[in-house]
């Protein structure tokens, strides 16, 4: 079992002195709460830009990830590794074998025997992960990509970003098919590969009691999804719940 998991951003400190509890940061921004003040213009220029392609090996596609480089006024601010000048980054991902990593706007897929690029999304996204299930493809032919995103700004902050709720997302090696597995304002907290069953776990929260945090009072929900069957049906399960 491969088994993969994702941070979820859920805080109880208590201070040893006595202070009072912190309180989670907001996720999610409901519609009777205030109106979120307007965000305040960044001090950097945002200019999108391409990285070079990444070829999953056993695939016959390219992937290009697609993300914004920032310029800085102060050099001391500048980030990532292809730097200009001090100022300028043009590094937007990381590629470790069989999954790519960084905060990216989309990706563009090429047939290795093609000039042509196609889109996986043309909404607003924060991709966060994508990983190739190498294992399932040698297995049963079946060449999926798994995706962490971002889709919506659920906080209300005017931007899609990582305060916002997680999503798990599935593809073919082409971008085609791209679904959404996880349910709607459920931050996603982990997800697991059984191999023996070809299938995907995962595991979401779900904030009950409104308060636009994720903690310990909301609820976990676990699914799993028959990575053979093409049409990727997401099935609940329970595996906490009171045995018969």
């Amino acid at each position: 079992m491969k088994k993969y998991s994702l941070i979820v951003c859920v805080i109880s400190a208590l201070s040893l002195t006595g202070c009072k509890e912190e309180k989670p940061k907001p996720k999610v921004a409901y519609s009777q709460d205030k109106e979120t003040p307007a965000p305040k213009k960044p001090d950097s220029t945002q200019i999108k830009v391409a990285d070079l392609p990444v070829h999953m090996e056993g695939t016959k596609y390219l992937i290009h990830p697609v993300g914004d480089i920032r310029i800085y006024d102060d050099s001391n601010r500048s980030y990532g590794s292809s730097r200009t000048g001090g100022q300028v980054s043009y590094a937007i991902s990381n590629y470790n074998r069989f999954e790519i990593t960084g905060y990216l706007q989309n990706l563009k897929f090429q047939h290795t025997d093609s000039t042509a690029l196609r889109p996986l999304t043309d909404k607003k996204v924060q991709i966060q992960t994508v990983t190739y299930l190498n294992t399932v493809a040698a297995k049963t032919g079946r060449q999926l990509l798994l995706y962490a995103l971002v889709d919506s700004d659920t906080n209300k902050d005017g931007k899609v970003d990582a305060n916002d709720i997680k999503s798990l997302y599935i593809s073919n090696i082409s971008g085609a098919g791209f679904k959404k597995l996880s349910g709607d304002v459920q931050e996603l907290v982990d997800w697991s590969l059984v191999e023996a069953q070809s299938r995907i776990y995962f595991r979401t929260l779900e904030d009950i009691n409104k308060n636009g945090a994720f903690d310990k009072n909301d609820a976990v929900h676990y699914y799993y999804v028959d990575l053979i069957n093409p049409a990727w049906e997401v099935q609940g399960y329970d595996p906490v719940g009171t045995p018969e």
